[in-house]
């Protein structure tokens, strides 16, 4: 990754950092929220949005490389937009990440057999078939994806699409129970 200043540059030390950010579900506030990673010279490796169960609360989560010291002015920054609620960072052992991919793999008469056993093996599913392709839809792990698309490869992958990364921390709380608790 490639970043406009050196504040943001990856370097031995810095690391993915995966932020949780409760917003206010108001116009704008995404542009606040990614504008910040942009003026600190950080590129975001992922950005997913989507309503929460509180009306009026959206949840953005962001994965973006940094280092530890540079990723806490980030978050102390953010803290002070009015939109934005609540951060939290997310530690990758308390919680599941997952990203939704859809494979368009060349699938014909000759190789669609051994296409749909890579695609069972792996629990993803078929969601659209044609004579000389098929659309697999999987949600996984990075590590996971990339061992069904090394797999997938010499049959031919015509195309991917993929979402932002979502993440939730494991166990009883949310947070939004911790909102709740201001």
């Amino acid at each position: 990754m490639s970043a406009a200043s050196t504040a943001g540059a990856p370097s031995a030390a810095s690391t993915m950092h995966t932020l949780s950010v409760l917003v206010e579900d108001t116009p704008g506030v995404l542009t606040r929220v990614s504008a910040l990673f942009t003026r600190r010279g950080f590129n975001i490796h992922s950005l997913a949005v989507g309503p929460t169960d509180t009306d009026g609360v959206s949840r953005i989560t962001v994965i973006a490389n940094a280092e530890g010291r540079a990723m806490e002015q980030v978050t102390k920054q953010l803290n002070k937009l009015v939109n934005v609620l609540k951060i939290v960072e997310l530690d990758p052992a308390t919680s599941v990440e997952r990203e939704l991919y859809l494979i368009k793999v060349h699938a014909d008469d000759a190789n669609r057999t051994a296409v749909l056993q890579i695609v069972d093996l792996f629990r993803a599913h078929v969601v659209d078939v044609s004579p000389s392709s098929v659309v697999i839809e999987t949600v996984g792990s990075e590590s996971k994806v990339r061992a069904l698309l090394t797999s997938l490869e010499p049959y031919g992958v015509k195309e991917i699409v993929q979402s932002g990364t979502v993440a939730i921390t494991r166990g009883p709380r949310s947070i939004t129970d911790q909102l709740k608790e201001k």
